[in-house]
């Protein structure tokens, strides 16, 4: 199974979050009495969960209502949670909780330059915050999601202004654009905060995989949670569950136009770019520029290897600049390379087969190159007569 976090309508906030894993199926009464019982030992805290509609969706909000708002030490912070008990509460939940507001002190830290062992939190310090954390950390993992491939989609920030114990901050606040350093974000159509710290340092502690784009997943269910704010929308976090047949992984691709490299150049090229750890090199016959033939160099490249194979592309060839398109997305099948024994009349050869899956499904059997070009080379047959004769005697 895949989990997407969906918060660009609307953002994310602690309450949010655990609004929408209960939409998801965790389980409110359990949800509900944990986040009170740990949000008693900062302040009086009430928890209400209800079912609500928020312009036309149907949705799960969780009203949090504390009176205390006192700032709290991260270090004692962290030493209460560890003297709390709860029997629902398990080590894995209590460290993920703790990292969530590690994410928070760390980004505090950075903003007001201090040590984190000297962080005060404020409203994040609170009992309702405290809630939240617990409250999400305990129902993302009763539903199992902390063994999932989480996705997470660009969070919506807001605008205007909030009042923060610091005095009135600019939206986003300072802690939220410290979390999300490096992750894709987007601005908001309305003067509200639309995310949170805390909603930012759960979703960054969630989230496995960040995306502009919705991941290929088969959707099996659907879940809203909704934001205390009445916009002129849908003030909800969608989270979307279901399976994800086909993995994905980040990819650039380098290009490169050439209307004057011989046929050796660019084989030796496409050569020393695979030694250089390019996944794939293609060459495309074109037409370039006063009509004059030419190839297109398409490279496939991990985005860690862009500037040494440009590199590699400039020196071979003598072009002048490399296109790079970073960030591509690209669905990818499973492969398992197996050796087998394959008897040719009385001469038996050990080959490797490679062997594609989407999950469990085999979707393709092939039989390497290499190794059938050895076997032609050995019994002296055709090669396409060796690989013809190998995938008939293999089965899986």
């Amino acid at each position: 199974m895949a989990l997407i976090i969906d918060p660009q309508q609307a953002g994310i906030s602690g309450n949010m979050v655990i609004g929408a894993l209960i939409n998801l199926g965790a389980t409110a009464e359990i949800v509900k009495e944990i986040m009170e019982h740990y949000g008693s030992y900062f302040g009086e805290i009430t928890v209400k969960i209800e079912d609500v509609n928020k312009s036309g969706i149907s949705t799960t909000f969780v009203n949090v209502k504390c009176s205390d708002h006192k700032p709290i030490a991260y270090p004692i912070l962290l030493e209460t949670l560890e003297e709390i008990e709860h029997e629902k509460i398990t080590s894995p939940i209590l460290n993920f909780a703790k990292k969530v507001f590690q994410t928070l002190a760390i980004a505090e830290s950075h903003v007001h330059g201090v040590d984190m062992d000297k962080i005060h939190f404020h409203e994040v310090g609170a009992a309702d915050a405290v809630a939240d954390v617990i409250g999400a950390s305990y129902a993302f993992h009763e539903l199992g999601l902390s063994h999932q491939k989480v996705y997470g989609l660009p969070p919506a920030l807001g605008g205007g202004r909030i009042k923060s114990d610091h005095g009135n901050l600019t939206v986003p606040a300072p802690a939220t654009l410290e979390i999300l350093k490096n992750i894709p974000a987007m601005g908001g159509p309305v003067n509200h905060e639309l995310t949170t710290p805390t909603g930012a340092a759960l979703l960054v502690n969630m989230v496995d995989e960040f995306s502009e784009f919705y991941p290929l997943i088969t959707n099996k269910k659907i879940a809203y949670g909704a934001g205390s704010h009445d916009l002129n929308y849908p003030n909800v976090l969608r989270l979307v569950l279901g399976t994800s047949p086909i993995p994905t992984d980040k990819i650039s691709i380098l290009e490169t136009n050439l209307d004057d490299v011989t046929g050796e150049v660019l084989g030796h090229t496409v050569d020393r770019l695979m030694e250089e750890g390019a996944l794939d090199v293609t060459i495309i016959p074109t037409i370039a520029k006063k009509n004059r033939p030419a190839h297109l160099l398409r490279v496939i490249s991990k985005s860690s290897m862009n500037s040494i194979l440009s590199e590699t592309i400039i020196r071979e060839t003598g072009t002048l600049g490399v296109r790079t398109i970073p960030y591509v997305h690209r669905n990818i099948v499973s492969r398992e390379i197996i050796p087998v024994e394959v008897d040719f009349n009385g001469q038996p050869k050990t080959v490797r087969i490679k062997v594609a899956k989407i999950g469990e499904e085999i979707v393709n059997v092939t039989v390497e190159y290499e190794d059938a070009r050895k076997v032609s080379e050995e019994i002296q047959m055709p090669l396409k007569d060796v690989i013809r004769f190998i995938n008939q005697k293999i089965s899986f």
